[in-house]
């Protein structure tokens, strides 16, 4: 029987959502009759994989050290397979500003984005309406819209971004989403936040009745098209392995698609997009995570 090591928590400020994914993870792969452990992230994780030492790592971690590379480096390091994709991959593609600059170059549209720190953001005149984000956090965390000319800026205790942050042009439309699993795209989803909420953020995605999801989504052929090519496009630029899921912005103005960002560990909570899609297409969370188990391993330099 194959041994499982489930790797959650961490020290992200995803910490949270982490748990919640790797407690769902878990559950599915004791389900699907691995012998499974989980543990909690935290520095003294070198010493728990050489204790408990697992056949593969599923790493349900998300944000900085769990979704950056920092993990997947010593994972090789050790030898140890894990599901998800690899350093380069992962530390890429947790750079919103980076995969941007690669989305531009293969001729894929991206919003305008400037990376700023305090200093500059607090000096600088930005057009409105706009988006400070952080540059390499997910789950929408300190993710604010400013569409008013009137709305003062941050305050330095509000500025919670390490360093630096990303302003982008913001673009009104509707949110969409594409998981690629096994190097094919899975369907798009489009994404209706609750009346309460002004866009996708952190209470739309994870809380209970926080948004609606309509899939396969209700858009031209040829805009569903497009997001299914670039989310494979950027998949497989970036290198990513196993599964991963590119959000987009339909322009309401013009009509065009607009790549936000992608994500090599998306969630996998009760109310997440992936295994909704993956459901949709066939696939059960439990043959999900049975498969991205079966298809770990580690980077081959």
């Amino acid at each position: 029987m194959k041994k499982v090591l489930v790797l959650c928590g961490g020290i992200s400020k995803e910490r949270d959502i982490s748990i919640i994914t790797g407690n769902a993870c878990a559950a599915a792969l004791k389900e699907a009759g691995y012998d499974t452990h989980i543990i909690d992230v935290d520095r003294t994780l070198p010493e728990k994989l050489k204790l408990i030492n697992p056949d593969v790592c599923f790493n349900a971690l998300h944000g900085p050290y769990g979704e950056d590379g920092s993990v997947q480096g010593l994972l090789n390091i050790m030898g140890i397979p894990y599901t998800h994709s690899g350093v380069a991959a992962s530390s890429i593609a947790m750079d919103k500003i980076k995969t941007k600059t690669i989305a531009r170059q293969y001729g894929i549209h991206v919003a305008e984005d400037q990376l700023v720190d305090y200093a500059t953001y607090k000096s600088m005149t930005i057009p409105f309406p706009y988006v400070l984000k952080p540059v390499n956090d997910g789950s929408s965390i300190a993710t604010y819209i400013f569409r008013d000319p009137d709305a003062e800026k941050l305050s330095a205790q509000a500025w919670t971004y390490n360093c630096h942050a990303m302003i982008e042009k913001y673009i009104k439309g509707r949110e969409l989403t594409v998981t690629v699993f096994m190097n094919k795209p899975v369907t798009v989803t489009e994404i209706v936040p609750a009346t309460d909420h002004q866009f996708y953020n952190y209470q739309a995605k994870y809380e209970t009745g926080g948004s609606l999801h309509s899939l396969p989504a209700d858009i031209p052929d040829h805009t569903f098209n497009i997001c299914m090519e670039n989310a494979l496009t950027l998949h497989n630029l970036l290198g990513c392995r196993g599964i991963s899921r590119s959000d987009f912005i339909l322009d309401e103005n013009t009509g065009d698609v607009f790549f936000l960002e992608i994500n090599t560990q998306p969630g996998m909570t009760p109310t997440s997009l992936v295994p909704e899609q993956l459901a949709w297409a066939g696939i059960s969370f439990t043959q999900l995570v049975s498969l991205l188990v079966d298809e770990a391993t580690i980077d081959v330099l």
